[in-house]
């Protein structure tokens, strides 16, 4: 250390201390306020709009929005609400400035902190608009209000080019009130992904919104060269349709979805709440709270549930379909097969978990549960047919849960008679800290002597699968324990199973898959985060699960090999070196690697690329893997037809 920098520190006083004025903590933390600068963070922004707008027809005062993402690589959303204020602050350091402005400029400004404004608001989860403008080189902002349109600009983080105009009467044509935020995201900030948004993604989100908020019509149109589409979505039906679409690729068990609401009008809470069962193995109950989706449950997830197990475990007593000496039917054996939403709307929820997305508000827990009581045991009377078929089904699934029992002890038993129990096919590494262990697994030719070779011992291990696993989404936990490749990474990865997984027990804190770039590497690897996102999901919302992610092309500058990610890296190359002469080769996956090009190019630490597996929105993430991976052959053809154009990472 140099004694310059052993005096900088050594002078710690008020003039080292920096204060960050209006928007500037944005742009020197992004990530703090959208999460990522990757894609994620980037589709956050169009996110952080549209809740305004949705707020605003929550209140009842919108009926429709609009988002283009327009051919130059912006994104503007319109309403038809009341508009942004843009009378002048009244007091304080803004006064004078226009309403507008503040809510533009400010940090948690905005109508959602008073209760005056909104009732209830989908905004408070982000930190809102004025986020969007710092994080955008432009910004422009129009608002039809009392007859007249006023119109502001905003550049280079957030900037105000002038103060707001009334630039004329509203257009005789089109709305008579709202606001129109159009805004282009800051290439500087989003380096990661850059600044082109995925149409699937946005598309997804506002389908969902459209589900959430009976009749309203949200409309999407992509006015980008090549990618041009108008879809509109508006669903009278509400959550009932959001639970028909879920089933839309498994086989339902009966027609019918269970459906209540309920308003607790003192404590400002309100449900919204659809059921159906399929003839599937997995569990698919989705909350959301003020439209925001809750992975993580939380309260009204929690008083669901419980509600749920009493109240169809009674039905069955009292129409004797569970004779006096069989056990109560568990939850699980209940929800075998579920496919639920659960909407509540509240005056100021409370966000925690691991990814702010469990909701803490310990009212809606009871709320949410004696609704359920009432309602649900109502419709079990009133639907003999339906709930007879339900609790078989919850039958069938406790037999089951018995034989899936017997095969996790015969696992365990044949695991302590082996020893140390860890399969013998597994490189383990010799660090016992989670923290700091990973786990590779590998495809079989993959594995040869290359990732053995590369791997960094103390901290990596490598576990080989040979062949294709067990297609999980289409088979019964006792079905799959039988498996000897699923057995093994039950077994090497630690924390359990199902529902008894646990991830704070996994033995890695990075499971990490690495195959071919080749078709069967690719099944693989579908295969793989089927498992782990049906049976260890825990570990994937915990940030847990990786893929990573080999070079594409290598080339010389002087006698140093370079490896350049994708097409944009090897892009960004030739822009920085103009003058480069040598070719590029195009690798053609792991198989053909030696581990002196494994090793920096995939499992080095410092110079590896992994892509991290995230699940933002549950519900979606269920569909897509049932679509997928499930039996309806022609869904899935449509799918991958109406997807292809956004495709990113194909070679990983």
């Amino acid at each position: 250390m140099s004694s310059d920098t052993n005096q900088a520190s050594a002078s710690y006083s008020a003039k080292d201390i920096q204060v960050l004025e209006g928007l500037d903590p944005v742009r020197k933390r992004p990530g703090m306020y959208i999460g990522s600068t990757g894609l994620a963070g980037l589709h956050h922004l169009i996110w952080e709009v549209v809740d305004n707008s949705v707020d605003e027809a929550m209140a009842g005062f919108a009926t429709r929005i609009n988002v283009t993402l327009l051919a130059d690589g912006g994104c503007r959303v319109d309403d038809d609400g009341r508009g942004f204020p843009v009378d002048p602050y009244p007091s304080g350091p803004h006064k004078g400035k226009s309403a507008a402005e503040v809510v533009l400029t400010v940090l948690h400004a905005g109508g959602k902190f008073g209760g005056e404004g909104y009732k209830v608001s989908g905004g408070l989860h982000g930190v809102g608009v004025s986020v969007v403008n710092a994080l955008s080189e432009r910004l422009l902002l129009e608002v039809d209000k009392g007859g007249r349109r006023y119109q502001q600009e905003y550049a280079k983080g957030g900037k105000p080019q002038g103060k707001i105009a009334d630039i004329g009467p509203t257009p005789a044509r089109g709305r008579t009130s709202g606001s129109t935020v159009s805004f282009w995201p800051d290439p500087t900030v989003f380096v990661a992904e850059g600044t082109e948004f995925v149409t699937r993604t946005v598309l997804e989100r506002l389908q969902t919104m459209a589900f959430l908020n009976r009749g309203l019509e949200i409309v999407c149109k992509d006015e980008r060269e090549g990618k041009q589409q108008d879809v509109t979505f508006q669903y009278k039906g509400g959550i009932v349709d959001f639970v028909k679409h879920l089933n839309m690729s498994k086989e339902a068990l009966f027609s019918k979805v269970a459906h209540y609401e309920d308003e607790d009008t003192e404590g400002g809470q309100t449900l919204d709440i659809a059921i159906q069962w399929n003839t599937g193995y997995y569990e698919g109950i989705h909350g959301y709270a003020n439209g925001i989706s809750t992975i993580e449950g939380g309260m009204h997830v929690e008083g669901f549930k419980t509600a749920l197990t009493s109240v169809v475990n009674k039905y069955a007593r009292t129409k004797n379909l569970l004779k006096e000496k069989d056990d109560n039917l568990l939850g699980e054996d209940i929800r075998e097969g579920i496919t639920a939403i659960v909407s509540v709307k509240l005056r100021e929820p409370q966000f925690e978990g691991q990814t702010k997305a469990k909701l803490g508000n310990v009212p809606m827990r009871s709320f949410v549960q004696k609704a359920t009581n009432e309602r649900l045991a109502e419709w079990l009377e009133e639907n003999p047919t339906e709930a007879n078929k339900l609790v078989k089904k919850g039958l069938a699934a406790a037999q089951a849960r018995v034989a899936a029992k017997n095969a996790r002890n015969a696992i365990r038993r044949k695991t302590a008679l082996a020893g140390a129990g860890m399969p013998d096919k597994l490189k383990d590494c010799s660090s016992g800290n989670p923290e700091e262990s990973e786990i590779f697994i590998v495809e079989g030719d993959s594995a040869g002597g290359s990732a053995l070779n590369a791997r960094d011992p103390r901290t990596q291990a490598l576990l080989p699968i040979r062949g294709k696993i067990l297609n999980v989404e289409r088979s019964r936990l006792d079905k799959m324990l039988k498996n000897n490749e699923i057995q093994a990474l039950i077994t090497a990865i630690g924390g359990g199973v199902g529902d008894e997984f646990d991830a704070a027990k996994a033995r890695y804190h990075k499971v990490i898959i690495l195959c071919d770039a080749d078709v069967d590497g690719s099944h693989i690897r579908t295969l793989l985060l089927t498992f782990f996102f049906r049976q260890m999901r825990t570990m994937v919302e915990a940030g847990y699960v990786y893929i990573a992610q080999p070079p594409l092309f290598s080339t010389l500058v002087g006698k140093e090999k370079i490896y350049l990610k994708d097409e944009h890296a090897k892009n960004r190359f030739l822009e920085a070196h103009p003058n480069h002469k040598n070719d590029f080769n195009r690798l053609k996956g792991l198989g053909e690697m030696d581990w002196q090009e494994l090793k920096p190019t995939t499992m080095d630490v410092s110079t590896r690329t992994l892509l991290q597996i995230t699940v933002e929105e549950a519900a979606l993430a269920d569909e897509i893997t049932s679509v997928l991976m499930g039996d309806d052959v022609d869904l899935r053809k449509q799918f991958i037809t109406t997807n292809a154009r956004d495709v990113r990472n194909l070679d990983f």
